[in-house]
């Protein structure tokens, strides 16, 4: 695997129902196959040395698809969920997991599976990857969230103060955020820790992503210079 600097990472999957469309194949499947791309790329992410992983895969908007489609990606949730539970008890202890965003949104069962996993962190050993899952998540939902605390607690904050109110609050602000799709946008997504990341919009659907694109994405960003404002 292609070595970097990367110690935090974002991605915007994007791409699900255009790829399912270009194949003509239902938009479920576009979602299904999005999901098995979701597990390789955390297996990328830990062998090139990445100590943290973002991944948008469902947003506050996105609750406003047809019924169907919510239907169906709360399913492909739980499936995605207990895979995820399996590789953190059997395939090795590398990974941590973490989610973030409005979880009451979610069944009291989704929220129970979170739960779980989250409760199996402590079995991480050795050199680990922090997989961060948001779900029910916007950027504007956070900061709002945050500033509701804020008010809770009175007081006055700092920058630094603030950011301990984030659902981020132990998210590192990603070096880098990828959306594959080819859309040129963030939607979004991490709305205060992305003011210095480096961006990357590629054409590639996300369930088409292969372990060459992954490659091919840090050594684009190894030949990026960043300034972060100076």
């Amino acid at each position: 695997m292609e070595t970097t600097t990367i110690h935090s990472i974002g991605f915007i999957m994007d791409g699900n129902r255009r790829w399912a469309k270009a194949h003509g194949l239902p938009t479920l499947v576009g979602h299904k196959q999005g999901g098995e791309v979701f597990v390789k790329t955390m297996e990328w992410v830990r062998d090139a040395g990445i100590p943290h992983a973002v991944y948008y895969a469902f947003s506050t908007e996105n609750w406003n698809r047809s019924e169907e489609e919510v239907s169906y990606l709360m399913n492909l949730f739980r499936e995605w969920l207990i895979k995820i539970e399996s590789k953190l008890k059997d395939d090795d202890r590398s990974f941590r997991v973490r989610v973030i965003g409005r979880r009451e949104d979610f069944s009291t069962e989704i929220q129970a599976q979170i739960e779980e996993i989250e409760n199996l962190n402590s079995i991480a050993t050795g050199a680990v990857t922090t997989i961060w899952v948001a779900l029910s998540y916007g950027g504007r939902a956070e900061i709002v969230t945050a500033v509701n605390r804020a008010i809770e607690q009175g007081e006055t904050v700092t920058e630094k103060t603030f950011e301990q109110l984030l659902w981020t609050a132990e998210l590192p602000d990603p070096d880098l955020i990828v959306r594959t799709g080819g859309e040129k946008r963030l939607s979004n997504f991490l709305t205060w820790r992305s003011v210095y990341s480096e961006l990357l919009f590629v054409d590639t659907y996300w369930p088409a992503l292969t372990k060459d694109d992954f490659i091919g994405i840090l050594k684009e960003y190894e030949s990026r210079e960043r300034r972060k404002g100076i």
